[in-house]
């Protein structure tokens, strides 16, 4: 199984006589990076929530937002003593100085000390509360990224699967390339030296020499066994893979480089283009698993 670091959640508590919303989203990350943005009253259990979203989430950069929810856009708890204190006292002052009141109430509403009604300390069943909401949201976070990551993990298996299809591919260019060489090395003897003044075993000799130099079957194995690894890594049960599968793709890549330096034929360095490209897209989607 494969996880994506991309997830979010969402969930709904009441503490006391408020409500909260929580959410929390997830992108990718090389390690945890936790960004709280969450309500004062909340503060003391920031602790406990950062090591339950460590062990859960593993890897990522997640916010999690703790928002109190409103009623028609302000608190659902107003001070209203405190309201029509402000109010009288500013009849008076309009009164006294004959300046027109207006409607001044939705400015009152705005003050800070009119909408903000401290949170009492938690009670035991508010904070089993606040941690049951915190659990929904991170399950829900999870589903997302466990959905995210089965596609992430069908999408590996394809440009995988072309990139083997691709080094076959190479094959039928290989015996034609060893021909090709042989006639531009003679060609090449020829500009040179008279044909009865070539040593033909001597040539030939050198020639095997400089095709072994050119041969690519032990990239081709290696490039097979670095594959078949990163699938292994793919199916293990093992959450945490994502950094390792980026190691496999590194040699992935340096197996396919050495083809194409080793190519010396257009069609081939063709094929290898592709296969290259089909690992950049590996290595794209690996940075955003677990």
């Amino acid at each position: 199984m494969l996880l994506s670091m991309t997830g979010y959640g969402k969930a709904h508590i009441r503490l006391g006589d408020k409500s909260y919303t929580i959410e929390i989203k997830s992108l990718n990350s090389k390690q945890l990076d936790l960004n709280f943005k969450m309500v004062a009253e909340l503060r003391d259990q920031e602790l406990e929530i950062r090591k339950k979203l460590a062990a859960a989430l593993i890897r990522g950069k997640v916010d999690i937002f703790f928002q109190e929810d409103k009623a028609n856009g302000m608190s659902a708890n107003l001070n209203l003593a405190l309201v029509e204190q402000y109010y009288l006292q500013l009849q008076q002052f309009s009164s006294e100085k004959n300046i027109p009141l207006g409607d001044i109430l939705p400015a009152i509403l705005r003050f800070q000390d009119v909408n903000k009604n401290e949170l009492s300390e938690l009670k035991e069943n508010d904070v089993k509360a606040l941690f049951e909401g915190i659990a929904t949201a991170i399950q829900q976070l999870i589903q997302f990224r466990t959905e995210e990551g089965k596609q992430l993990e069908k999408d590996l298996m394809d440009h995988l699967q072309q990139i083997q299809t691709l080094k076959k591919q190479l094959e039928p260019f290989e015996q034609n390339r060893i021909v090709k060489l042989k006639e531009k090395m003679r060609q090449e003897l020829n500009n040179w030296l008279h044909e009865e003044h070539v040593d033909k075993n001597r040539f030939e000799e050198e020639i095997i020499y400089y095709l072994e130099k050119m041969d690519i079957n032990e990239e081709k194995v290696r490039l097979d066994a670095h594959c078949a690894y990163f699938m292994q890594v793919l199916n293990e049960k093992e959450v945490e893979k994502g950094k390792k599968l980026g190691f496999i793709a590194q040699e992935i890549g340096r197996e396919i480089n050495t083809i194409g330096s080793k190519a010396s034929d257009a069609s081939m360095q063709q094929i290898v283009v592709q296969m290259k490209d089909e690992l950049e897209k590996i290595k794209e989607q690996v940075l955003n698993a677990i």
